[in-house]
């Protein structure tokens, strides 16, 4: 295994807030997708910043439309009374490691799950909540890369800049998120990711870039601004 190896960048077609008429990507069905809600969400005030409204729709029925039909099951991980969330219709998960752990948590959550209730997922690919332009093709882009590189894990970027929380992870590295986040206090993304090979999927930000993110109500009238 290679550790702390990037691989190239692979670019891909613009983003567009209409709907396409091109075909969307089949359901990978080896991939399970969990929804990162956990956060504290201070720069909004507190409570579920994916509750917020957007254009009629809350932030997370934004991402679930995006989201849900690129993957195989769908998880949503939020900490606290799931009753908050039950109509939504998904599966509900707290963190399975305590403290407000942040998104490592929630991937391991992700990667927990899929062994316990989706088997048949070999993957886990995880999306924040507060990013309601997510590519369509978020997963397709993060699976390729994995093999055209030989990959361990793949991530986003966009824009310079790289998003670690959407990233496609094999849930055979459950264990091993495990002992790193409890034994070994490991936190940030990047530290883990850096032990492994990671592939780099890169999307355009032309008209816009497709993760954006809602992290304040002004945040929130700017992606307003971009349904108009």
């Amino acid at each position: 295994m290679t550790v702390g190896r990037r691989k190239k960048m692979r670019t891909g077609t613009a983003p567009s807030l209409a709907k396409s008429d091109l075909p969307k990507p089949e359901p990978n069905l080896s991939v399970a997708g969990v929804l990162l809600a956990g956060g504290l969400a201070r720069r909004m005030g507190g409570g579920d910043k994916c509750l917020r409204k957007l254009g009629g729709k809350t932030l997370l029925e934004h991402v679930i439309d995006r989201a849900g039909p690129q993957v195989g099951a769908l998880l949503l991980n939020a900490n606290g009374d799931t009753a908050r969330l039950s109509a939504f219709g998904l599966p509900i998960a707290g963190d399975v490691v305590e403290g407000n752990a942040g998104p490592l948590a929630g991937v391991l959550t992700g990667m927990e799950w899929a062994v316990a209730e989706a088997p048949d997922c070999s993957w886990v690919v995880s999306f924040a909540t507060d990013a309601p332009f997510l590519p369509e093709d978020l997963v397709a882009r993060l699976k390729r890369a994995v093999e055209e590189d030989g990959a361990d894990v793949a991530c986003a970027s966009s824009g310079g800049r790289v998003h670690p929380v959407f990233a496609l992870w094999p849930v055979r590295l459950h264990g091993e998120l495990r002992h790193a986040m409890v034994e070994e206090g490991v936190r940030k993304v990047d530290v883990w990711t850096g032990r492994y090979n990671l592939a780099v999927a890169d999307f355009p930000v032309t008209p816009f870039d497709p993760f954006f993110n809602a992290n304040s109500p002004e945040d929130l009238e700017t992606a307003a601004s971009l349904l108009e």
